[in-house]
């Protein structure tokens, strides 16, 4: 098991070692035969030439490096109609070998339209497409980057090759494991590693896509219309008739909410007065006058009739 561990350790330097000493086998068998091609093709030039040296030809300069550069812009263009601006923006977007990549309209109080669409263009088309975006209407903004990530690809292209390399290591080594417990750890290691290589494979194809295509935002806007200002008119006839009706209606509506609170009051108050008019008043006893007040009362009441008979 220990073996198993350094050996998975060191298979990598073993690796590279291998193939430096290859290289340095070929190199030192090559050296004979180039330098006895190179003395005959010497000679040769020298008995063509008239003993005079051919010139040496100058060694060709190394190709340039690719350059991967990340393009994004955003605009924001002023147009008289937003429809037709994105219907154009669309074509030449599909023109120029791009696509729609998310796309939002909106209608803003029903006075103007607004789009913010995102394009995705190839390298090559994308200063024709941004110039050609950009004078579709009045330009009132824009804002342009570019970013260089080819150290980042490299980078990631080297770990990708290493990471393959050191997948294929492991699988060698799980082909001539003979214990089960061998077998398990390098199952568990040959996973590890390619779950690696599938996170730089999907960082390397992220990167190919923003640096084939460029990114261009786009909001398209409509000049807003100015709304007619409301005529400030005195009030009418009808107007104020229809005033006064609210008035008295929310008036009755109160009344009838204040009679409302009060009618069980008012009902209490209503039952203690019959109470006392019909049942309690009938049954006290009638009030007593002072002594020789009755027989005043009746002389009265006599001499009242003796007036009216002799009146008749």
């Amino acid at each position: 098991m220990a073996l198993l561990l350094v050996s998975l350790a060191l298979s990598g330097c073993g690796a590279g070692a291998s193939d430096s000493g290859a290289d340095e086998k070929s190199l030192s068998a090559a050296k004979p035969a180039d330098g006895a091609a190179a003395d005959q093709g010497y000679e040769a030039d020298r008995a063509g030439s008239g003993g005079a040296p051919a010139d040496a030809k100058k060694p060709s300069a190394p190709a340039p490096a690719q350059q991967h550069i990340i393009r994004t812009a955003e605009l924001t263009v002023e147009v008289e109609d937003a429809t037709k601006a994105l219907a154009t923006a669309r074509r030449v977007t599909e023109d120029a070998g791009g696509h729609v990549a998310n796309e939002a309209t909106e209608r803003i109080d029903d006075s103007h339209v607004t789009s913010r669409v995102v394009l995705r263009v190839p390298q090559a088309s994308y200063e024709s497409v941004l110039k050609e975006l950009a004078g579709s209407g009045k330009l009132l903004s824009r804002k342009a980057d570019a970013k260089d990530v080819t150290e980042q690809v490299v980078d990631v292209e080297s770990r990708i090759a290493s990471q393959r390399a050191s997948v294929a290591r492991v699988r060698e080594l799980m082909d001539r494991a003979t214990q089960l417990s061998d077998v398990v750890t390098l199952e568990g290691e040959l996973s590890r590693r390619q779950a690696d290589l599938e996170s730089l494979l999907a960082q390397q194809a992220s990167l190919k896509d923003r640096t084939t295509l460029a990114t261009i935002t786009l909001e398209l806007t409509e000049k807003e219309t100015a709304k007619p200002a409301k005529d400030e008119d005195r009030p009418g006839f009808l107007d104020a008739l229809a005033g006064g009706w609210n008035a008295l209606v929310a008036a009755l509506a109160w009344i009838g909410i204040v009679l409302a609170a009060l009618a069980p009051w008012l009902a209490v108050a209503l039952a203690g007065y019959l109470l006392w008019r019909y049942v309690i008043r009938p049954r006290r006893p009638a009030r007593r006058t002072p002594s020789g007040g009755e027989e005043r009362g009746v002389s009265a009441s006599a001499s009242v009739e003796e007036r009216n008979a002799s009146a008749d």
